[in-house]
Parts: structure tokens; C-alpha cells; sequence
């Protein structure tokens, strides 16, 4: 067999991830790996974003979404410097906000950041068993 022909195989009967499952990995991984250094709440922010269920290609090859509605998302936007660089980033909390206890969350607030040490420039405030979040 080819390798075009596994890479079509495992195309049509492999699964992809999703975009939540992907974040939950990302979280895992950075608890594992990651070393912790001081950061600072920037702002949170709450922006509506429309979900769509099924993308597919339609007959002229243009994608088409049935639309599901729209879900609310919770940003954390926070800085941290590692060896003079400044970073600054955002973490989607959704699904996290009972444990992140946002009324207690404000701007210019300090925390505990998690980032990659082979890449500094991938952080998080929150995983699903840790909280840099004082």
C-alpha cells in the first residue's frame, strides 16, 4: 500500500479532534511539563462566537456549516516574562469558570503561569486540576 493510499484510509476513518479535545490536551501537557513563573491578569473577556456543527464541501467546493448558535467564551488575557521576554496570551476558561472563581478575578492581578519550556510562548492559567489563579 501506498502512502497516499494509507494517508486516504486513515483520512476517511480516522477521527479528528475537535477543538475542545484539542485544548484539554494542550492543558494536560502544560500541567505535566510545565514550569511555573509570575504573570499578570490583563482582562477578561466574554465574547459570543457562533459554533457550527457539520462543515462540509458543497458541489463548487465552497464550505457550508449548519449553524447551531452561539456560546458564550470566557478569556483570560495575562502577561509573564521568561528571561526578559515578555509574552502576552489569552486561555478560552470556558467550562472552567467554577473553578477559575471569576467575581474574585481582576486586571493587573498577579498569577502563576505554566508555560513550555521548549516553547515559552505556550502558557495557561488553568487546567482541570491545577489554577495559577491566587
Amino acid at each position: 500500500m501506498s502512502v497516499f493510499g494509507a494517508f486516504a484510509l486513515a483520512k476517511l476513518f480516522g477521527r479528528t479532534k475537535d477543538s475542545m479535545e484539542a485544548e484539554r490536551e494542550r492543558r494536560s501537557y502544560l500541567n505535566r511539563v510545565g514550569r511555573i513563573v509570575d504573570g499578570q491578569v490583563l482582562e477578561i473577556v466574554e465574547e459570543a462566537v457562533e459554533s457550527g456543527r457539520g462543515s462540509q464541501a458543497g458541489i463548487f467546493g465552497k464550505r457550508r456549516t449548519e449553524k447551531v448558535g452561539a456560546a458564550n467564551h470566557k478569556m483570560l488575557l495575562y502577561t509573564y516574562s521568561i528571561s526578559g521576554v515578555s509574552y502576552e496570551a489569552a486561555q478560552d476558561i470556558s467550562g472552567l469558570e467554577e473553578q477559575a472563581c471569576l467575581e474574585r478575578v481582576v486586571a493587573g492581578q498577579p498569577v502563576g503561569v505554566k508555560y513550555d519550556p521548549a516553547n515559552p510562548s505556550n502558557s495557561i492559567l488553568i487546567a482541570d486540576d491545577w489554577s495559577g489563579l491566587r
